[in-house]
């Protein structure tokens, strides 16, 4: 298993690495797609070359000022489409991606090329499974949500509000309606799922998965396909330093992501105003106008660029994080450690390993609005605050998961897949790889 820190001494001689990197969307549309963009420009400054592949635009400004080759194929993502028939079509099998991905793949060196796939559900599709296996080439899969596994992404009961442990397809998972919208959608989301296994075969086009937090790698190691290598990196955070918080018991107690059911933030808002509190809100999402309506004491801030986002959690008092569903690993919980601010985390998301209950934020159990209240009243504490704020800054910046670690993570990690694929003898007690000496120029 491959761990963050465990950064290998870089070669003096590199080949350059070919990484085609799929996801739906060309442009950040969250947390999923800023990973996968920024191991795009991380690779590409490590003097590699990665390809962005994806469905859906615009191209976002950032790949085209890095200079990253993107693949954009200017369609619809499912929930844009005007047509829902056609979305529904396209989200079972996408026919231009599979056929776009295999001119792409078929043109690239074999011997030093690797598909890193980031995102498939809202787009590509499991179509993209084929050109992949024909290609014969390396491929990993980045967990960053469960739609390879389960129909709705999340392991999550959008209707009970709470964690679903129903096996995935089985007889009691086709008879739920676990979908946020309506049976028939979920339905549609089993059919896909059992296309993506058992026509596309798409789980099994991965030998090597990366999970992002040890609590994700619980979840999904029994549903993994077998003989899958699964490996443990960690996200990127790209955040400067700026130092202790001057005033940390300034500012609210603050929420920061999409108004979505699975994210707590009626929950949240819930538990403020039963310890007379206002809750603060920086995002949007389908709840947002439930959200003023339910809670008129509310400020609602909408979305904000990654400055906006950085200044409201740099002056907040703590950042909730009342997720309800399996987060693998919230940026938002890193950033916020990182400027100094303490997190109030649920305890059913993989947040929790981010924080030290009690010395760098507090616990509270999922789904208790109680709960929540009790841990949001401890945080009116200013001398705990304060500790804790100290400490939260602290902790993140003794080892911090910077871009530059997470790519020497990726491209050991790409070496690795490149020596099974083409064995070869490594240069004994070398400091390159072999499949870096297999390529090397004399």
């Amino acid at each position: 298993m491959t761990h963050e820190g465990q950064v290998p001494s870089p070669a003096a001689d590199r080949v350059a690495l070919t990484v085609v990197i799929c996801f739906d969307h060309a442009t950040v549309t969250g947390g999923q797609a800023r990973v996968a963009f920024d191991s795009a420009v991380g690779l590409k400054r490590a003097g590699h070359r990665p390809i962005v592949f994806a469905a859906a635009g615009p191209v976002s400004p950032e790949l085209v000022a890095a200079g990253i080759e993107t693949i954009c194929l200017g369609q619809s993502d499912l929930i844009g489409n005007p047509s829902k028939a056609a979305a529904a079509l396209q989200g079972i099998w996408n026919t231009e991606a599979a056929r776009r991905l295999r001119e792409l793949l078929d043109g690239l060196p074999r011997a030093r090329t690797i598909v890193h796939v980031h995102g498939w559900a809202k787009a590509l599709s499991p179509s993209i499974a084929l050109p992949i296996a024909r290609s014969g080439l390396p491929a990993v899969y980045t967990i960053h949500e469960y739609f390879q596994f389960c129909p709705n992404g999340g392991f999550y009961d959008y209707q009970a509000q709470a964690v679903c442990t129903r096996k995935p397809l089985s007889p009691s998972c086709w008879a739920t309606n676990c979908d946020s919208r309506t049976y028939s959608r979920k339905v549609w989301r089993n059919l896909r799922l059992l296309a993506a296994k058992h026509v596309a075969g798409l789980p099994d086009v991965f030998a090597d998965y990366v999970a992002i937090s040890d609590f994700q790698r619980q979840i999904v190691t029994p549903l993994l396909p077998r003989g899958a290598r699964l490996h443990r990196i960690d996200n990127p955070v790209a955040v400067p330093d700026l130092g202790q918080k001057p005033d940390p018991a300034g500012g609210e107690i603050v929420f920061v992501g999409r108004l979505s059911p699975e994210k707590g933030v009626l929950l949240y808002a819930e538990a403020a105003r039963r310890i007379g509190r206002r809750p603060v809100f920086v995002g949007d999402g389908p709840l947002a106008a439930v959200i003023a309506e339910r809670f008129p004491e509310a400020r609602l801030l909408g979305w904000q660029d990654t400055a906006g986002v950085r200044a409201a959690m740099r002056c907040a008092r703590a950042l909730a994080f009342p997720s309800l569903w399996y987060e693998g690993q919230p940026l938002t919980v890193l950033e916020a450690k990182a400027l100094g601010t303490p997190v109030i985390v649920s305890d059913v998301c993989a947040g929790r390993e981010e924080i030290e209950d009690g010395v760098t934020g507090l616990w509270f159990r999922s789904g208790d609005a109680d709960d929540l209240a009790r841990a949001m009243l401890a945080c009116t504490d200013d001398a705990r605050i304060a500790a804790m704020s100290h400490a939260a800054h602290a902790a993140y910046w003794r080892s911090p998961p910077t871009p530059e670690r997470h790519v020497a993570n990726l491209a050991a990690l790409y070496g690795s897949m490149l020596d099974r694929a083409s064995p070869a003898v490594s240069i004994v007690g070398g400091k390159m790889p072999s499949w870096q000496a297999r390529h090397a120029s004399p």
